[in-house]
């Protein structure tokens, strides 16, 4: 998008921890459009937000080029990833929407959100 993206209307009181994140889709055009639509705005199913937002996840937007997925979620400084995914592993419907998720990314089906996703790492920031 050439016009940018507008940043989220909440304003945080602080500075805030970045974790960038990877991972694919299997190529199938088909899977991609419907992966896309399970991601819209009311399609998402209400217990995996909740669960985002309860582990501390301020948060999270996931861009998409061709099969590649691209995942930003920020959060408190004091956040803890590692402790956040086992609880986030646990809550409801959490194992069921990864399995689902698994169809149309190219992941073992019972992989967590957290296995699925691989950490990028910061090789340049401009400030």
């Amino acid at each position: 998008m050439k016009n940018g993206y507008k940043t989220s209307d909440y304003q945080y009181t602080g500075p805030v921890k970045r974790y960038c994140q990877t991972l694919d889709l299997r190529n199938d055009p088909k899977l991609i459009a419907e992966y896309r639509r399970r991601h819209e705005k009311g399609n998402i199913w209400p217990e995996i937000i909740e669960g985002i937002r309860s582990v501390g996840i301020l948060e999270m937007e996931i861009y998409i080029l061709g099969t590649r997925l691209f995942m930003i979620v920020e959060t408190p400084l004091d956040f803890n990833w590692d402790d956040a995914m086992a609880k986030l592993s646990t809550l409801p419907r959490q194992a069921e929407w990864e399995d689902y998720m698994s169809l149309f990314q190219q992941a073992e089906a019972g992989a967590s959100s957290s296995e699925k996703w691989q950490m990028m790492e910061r090789m340049f920031h401009l400030y």
